[in-house]
């Protein structure tokens, strides 16, 4: 009988399709893909490869992004029951009219973001080059930063800006516990502590580095004087870091409570047996409304044109 590995192979070969996975998913499902990055990457590549058919492990909203970038690609992802704790606590019509109390404003929306509120925004920021794209704002322009607000957050004080918030958070990084971490770093003064700027301003004074999930990993591939870290983010990257770093020590950043609040439930929802039956049927495909194909194109789209150091216009107010 073949493996589910195999058949997935030899799917994906019929469809000549691609498989794209989030550094939050199962190990197994990351060693299945051909890409395994953060969001940002994962977008770039979704515009970028010519392969009909995409297969968008991770949630909806990546999926949204990479079928915004190719309308004429087929993308599919495992479950479209896999959604984002953002985008629930963002929801269109909600967003549209806290946008529209700052017409003058560049809205800035982070990555995580449903296609809709995509389509009222200026430009689209993942935690990767979020500083890049602020920086690309002129300094006389109000910023209206959402749906994360421990993101904008940290934007804002260290890069010196004012704005204004929308009040969301991430249902994961946002459980961190300051305290238990304080205490975790007393027990192991020898690790370095990194952590995702969608955690809370106290979790973040104890981080020695912040920064995405690519950038974190890139501190344990490459500081090799450390051989212990704390991680304040979504476990999957675990996987990552001991294919690259067998032998360092990994420790979670401990949540409140006694929960295992560190994972992201929409994340692991996906599975090798999903995987293997969306390619089977080429369902379910990412859909989006055609009325907001186009305008949620624009903020992706200056997204893009910011990060490779390319030129964008600004509009001048928000008329919708």
């Amino acid at each position: 009988m073949m493996s589910l590995e195999a058949e997935i192979l030899e799917l994906k070969k019929k469809h000549n399709a691609v498989i794209l996975a989030h550094y939050y998913e199962d190990g197994a499902i990351q060693d299945i893909a051909d890409y395994v990055g953060d969001s940002l990457y994962l977008a770039q590549l979704g515009e970028k490869l010519t392969n009909p058919v995409i297969l968008l492990a991770g949630v909806v909203f990546m999926g949204e992004s990479v079928k915004l970038l190719s309308p004429d690609k087929t993308v599919l992802v495992p479950d479209l029951a896999a959604g984002c704790s953002l985008v629930d606590t963002s929801p269109y019509e909600r967003y549209l009219e806290w946008r529209r109390k700052y017409p003058e404003a560049i809205s800035v929306t982070y990555v995580n973001s449903s296609a809709a509120v995509k389509s009222i925004s200026d430009v689209c920021v993942t935690s990767s080059n979020a500083e890049k794209i602020i920086g690309a704002i002129p300094q006389d322009r109000m910023i209206a930063f959402g749906p994360d607000r421990n993101l904008g957050r940290y934007l804002s004080k260290k890069l010196n800006r004012d704005m204004i918030f929308w009040p969301g958070s991430c249902m994961v990084h946002v459980l961190f516990s300051a305290r238990k971490l304080f205490e975790l770093k007393q027990q192991h003064p020898d690790a370095l502590v990194l952590a995702h700027p969608e955690s809370s301003e106290a979790v973040l004074q104890y981080a020695n580095v912040i920064g995405a999930t690519s950038r974190l990993l890139k501190e344990v591939v490459e500081n090799h004087a450390v051989k212990k870290f704390i991680v304040a983010t979504e476990d999957g990257i675990f996987h990552q870091m001991r294919k690259a770093r067998p032998e360092v020590e990994l420790i979670q950043a401990p949540a409140e409570g006694s929960c295992a609040c560190n994972q992201c439930p929409y994340m692991k929802m996906n599975t090798l047996e999903k995987i293997r039956n969306s390619l089977r049927t080429l369902e379910p495909k990412v859909q989006i409304p055609p009325e907001f194909m186009e305008s949620g194109r624009v903020p992706l789209d200056r997204m893009m044109a910011i990060t490779e150091g390319r030129p964008v216009t600004w509009p001048e107010r928000f008329t919708k």
